[in-house]
């Protein structure tokens, strides 16, 4: 017999899963598909890179997010090539970096994207003592929720994916989902544009679906990123837009 706990994370997914996205009004650009609504409660930690579960995404479905910017000019023509294609995505966002630019960040959240948190200052938190690992998460969130305050997503990703089992418990008490990712182009790897485009989609053509890790700060993404949102729609995939659910409860400092 199903446990009603269990039942009732199903019934949550299958509610989160059927909000729609806003209309695109260019009929031929890839557009957002749906969106799907994640709280730490449902969906605590995601990516099965680091995690045994991931979203509940169907064949062919992609969630896109970007990690360590913002960082001008090249975050501006990453949000440029999604807006082309009426696409949404998820930022991971280093504190120290939102302070300087403050616009950019409002501009993030203005154009639809969800905005999460990526530490202060992108350490690896696993190899310093805990009670600073615990700062570095408070002043990356305190940082973005100065720009953007009940807008911020109560979104989560370790730099390096470098956790632990204290620290990912203390990031969900403070109500944030934390997320790993299901497959990546290693765009921390300086390569050509078209090079991290075959890597990028050969990957995806063996995963054909899941949580894809980029990263808005380097130019060959923001170069590469044009091309890989037309390889999605040629081939049939659809972009999933993670959205925080309704109601939810961060905890405060």
């Amino acid at each position: 017999m199903t446990s009603p706990s269990l039942l009732s994370l199903v019934f949550a997914a299958l509610f989160a899963t059927a909000a729609q996205a806003a209309p695109c009004p260019r009929p031929d650009a890839l557009g957002t598909a749906r969106t799907l609504a994640v709280d730490a409660q449902t969906f605590p930690s995601v990516g099965r890179k680091s995690f045994p579960q991931t979203l509940p995404l169907a064949d062919k479905e992609v969630v896109l997010t970007f990690d360590d910017g913002p960082s001008p000019p090249f975050t501006n023509r990453v949000l440029k090539a999604l807006a082309d294609e009426c696409v949404q995505a998820t930022f991971f966002l280093v504190g120290r970096t939102v302070q300087a630019n403050a616009a950019l960040v409002r501009r993030m959240a203005a154009e639809g994207h969800s905005v999460g948190i990526h530490t202060w200052s992108h350490q690896m938190l696993n190899s310093i003592p805990d009670a600073r690992a615990r700062q570095e998460i408070d002043r990356g969130i305190a940082a973005v929720q100065a720009v953007l305050g009940s807008k911020t997503a109560p979104f989560f990703r370790f730099p390096y994916f470098a956790s632990t089992p204290a620290l990912l418990d203390y990031v969900h008490g403070r109500g944030y989902s934390v997320f790993g990712a299901d497959l990546w182009a290693s765009d921390w790897l300086p390569m050509k544009p078209e090079v991290q485009l075959k890597l990028l989609t050969d990957r995806l053509a063996a995963a054909r679906k899941g949580i894809i890790l980029l990263h808005d700060p380097w130019q060959q993404t923001a170069a590469m990123l044009p091309a890989f949102l037309r390889y999605l729609k040629a081939n049939g995939y659809k972009v999933v837009h993670v959205i925080p659910s309704p109601g939810r409860i961060l905890a405060t400092h």
